[in-house]
């Protein structure tokens, strides 16, 4: 018999973390829903999702989740979904030092701040789930994403050193790393890159352009997209099994890249990562 649990997830207003929390919830697990703007919590309340504001780059906001959870699951919290995260498009000499400060600011330290306040919590309890959405990108490394490469190869080192401090305290730490998923990620992504990213000026102009009309095709933009839900039937195996994965792949491009980096030169390698 499936037992219901009370999980906090970050990131819901659309792709993964909404899809994630719509699964969870109709599995009868007790969800906390989070987004960072008011008007998506308010869409999210009116769905019939229990919901509060987070925002990742605001300590202020992350402490008032955490007691906003706390008070809505009775102190519990079973599991955290570490799902909210952006993407900063643009080759690594064009990015400022305020740029990846942002990027690093969700992605791994607001991640990092809410995961650490949580913990005492499953401590406490003597059970935990904490699972965090990583990505392909945190396996290998492509161009022109290296804020978000950079990001997710740090949340990947603090998850895998997590893990092995917490071992034998029933918490239990999985790493989800999808490949291309329909979401509104692109969309995010190129608001950002018009924002903070000067094409005119840069040495990579021509590769801007390949780059805008990607993040601008609707649908999928590469082979092997898969639907959101690839990733919510991992996060049902981590959140659910007596056993969680360390690990999880979605995609058969995340598969072929980790046996590609085991096996391959790093010459080789990135010789293919040039091509995609």
């Amino acid at each position: 018999m499936k037992v219901s649990k009370t999980i906090l997830i970050t990131g819901c207003s659309s792709g993964i973390g909404y899809s994630t929390a719509l699964e969870l919830k109709n599995r009868g697990h007790q969800v906390i829903a989070t987004a960072r703007k008011s008007k998506d919590v308010a869409r999210l309340k009116e769905e019939g999702f229990t919901a509060i504001q987070l925002d990742l780059a605001d300590t202020y906001s992350i402490k008032q989740a955490v007691i906003d959870t706390l008070e809505l699951t009775g102190g519990r919290c079973d599991a955290l979904f570490n799902n909210g995260a952006f993407g900063q498009p643009g080759a690594v000499e064009d990015l400022s030092r305020d740029v990846l400060r942002f990027q690093f600011e969700t992605n791994l330290f607001g991640t990092h701040e809410l995961t650490n306040l949580l913990i005492p919590i499953m401590r406490k309890q003597g059970h935990g789930r904490i699972i965090y959405n990583s990505s392909i990108l945190g396996l290998v490394a492509m161009r022109y994403r290296g804020a978000y490469n950079a990001s997710k190869f740090a949340l990947e080192g603090l998850a895998d050193t997590l893990r092995l401090e917490l071992f034998g305290t029933n918490i239990h730490i999985s790493l989800i790393e999808p490949g291309p998923i329909l979401s509104e990620f692109r969309i995010n992504s190129y608001a950002l890159y018009k924002k903070n990213i000067d094409p005119v000026r840069s040495f990579h102009n021509d590769a801007y352009e390949a780059m805008e009309t990607r993040l601008q095709k609707e649908g999928a933009a590469v082979a092997f997209t898969l639907p959101a839900k690839a990733v919510v039937d991992k996060v049902i195996h981590a959140l659910e099994s007596k056993k969680p994965k360390m690990r999880y792949y979605v995609t058969f491009p995340t598969y072929l890249f980790a046996v590609l980096k085991r096996i391959l030169p790093m010459c080789w390698m990135d010789a293919l990562l040039r091509k995609v």
